[in-house]
């Protein structure tokens, strides 16, 4: 039987040349193993995934996207990049534009800061917010990454920029739920008053996810680190995922492999998420595997 379409959103490379490529000497992943973007292609071609977002590894690389770019452009019909910039920067605009007229470029990803930094300015300081006007003006989707310990308090900023964008899709990592959107899942699992993902009948579906819900132009991206949190709590993420879209839609989810952080190989991570769809319906396992991202990321060259 053939394969329902994917859509991959979310996945990572390295690559094995550090002399065309270095990774930058501050970052935190230093030692992550090589995943190059022909691996990635090997894998999409092995399972049929016809498109995939390629997205800036920060942790790695920080700001210099120059693999990214250049994977990207050598398989325009394939791949496009999700590149990161510091919003810091003054420059940072004048750089996506740069960036924009280049090649096709999928989007811009804002991450959050470190576990124990509390602040919202990694998203909507004035550096940042310019950054956000260029995107609107150049129709990019934007995607973010928060921590946990951040999403109490960045949902409701994040839901002011929603309204004030209402036009640029804004796509939240790994579902935004509690412990979907934490890397380290093996060190928080040894924290004091670790609660695994809430079962039925909210699995983790907070207020804050649900008022920024009613934001039209706000998505979910379920991901290979939220596969990775269900298994290793017990709970079916068919059952997950199911109780997600009654409450969002499945027009508001997409998904992503995260391979090049989730360990792989891509044909399981791909062959999980889509038997995480077993309990939609043909319509939104359609949307949620492959429309719903085609839709956001319709700027994709024909």
């Amino acid at each position: 039987m053939t394969p329902s379409p994917l859509f991959d959103t979310h996945a990572h490379v390295i690559s094995d040349d550090t002399t065309a490529y270095p990774p930058n000497p501050k970052a935190r992943n230093l030692n992550a193993a090589p995943f190059t973007i022909d691996q990635l292609l090997a894998g999409m071609d092995a399972v049929g995934v016809d498109r995939a977002c390629v997205v800036q590894r920060f942790h790695y690389y920080g700001t210099d996207n120059s693999y990214v770019l250049d994977a990207c452009a050598a398989h325009p019909d394939r791949l496009t990049p999700v590149v990161m910039l510091d919003g810091d920067d003054p420059n940072a605009p004048d750089e996506l534009q740069r960036l924009v007229d280049r090649q096709p470029i999928g989007g811009i990803r804002y991450g959050g800061p470190a576990l124990d930094s509390y602040d919202t300015a990694w998203l909507n300081s004035p550096g940042v917010m310019q950054l956000w006007e260029k995107a609107a003006e150049l129709s990019l989707p934007v995607t973010l990454i928060m921590f946990e310990p951040h999403i109490s308090y960045v949902l409701p900023a994040l839901a002011m920029i929603a309204q004030r964008f209402p036009d640029t899709p804004i796509v939240i990592d790994h579902l935004g739920t509690l412990h979907g959107a934490v890397p380290a899942v093996a060190e928080l699992r040894k924290s004091p008053g670790y609660e695994p993902y809430i079962t039925a009948p909210d699995f983790g579906v907070t207020a804050a996810l649900r008022d920024i819900g009613t934001r039209p132009n706000v998505h979910y991206k379920f991901s290979g680190i939220n596969l990775g949190c269900l298994n290793a709590d017990g709970v079916d993420p068919a059952v997950f995922l199911r109780r997600f879209v009654d409450e969002f839609g499945a027009d508001r989810v997409v998904c992503g492999s995260d391979i090049g952080q989730t360990v792989g190989p891509y044909a399981r991570l791909a062959g999980e998420l889509r038997d995480a769809t077993r309990l939609l319906t043909d319509a939104e396992r359609a949307l949620v595997l492959h429309d719903t991202a085609a839709r956001i990321y319709d700027n994709w060259p024909s």
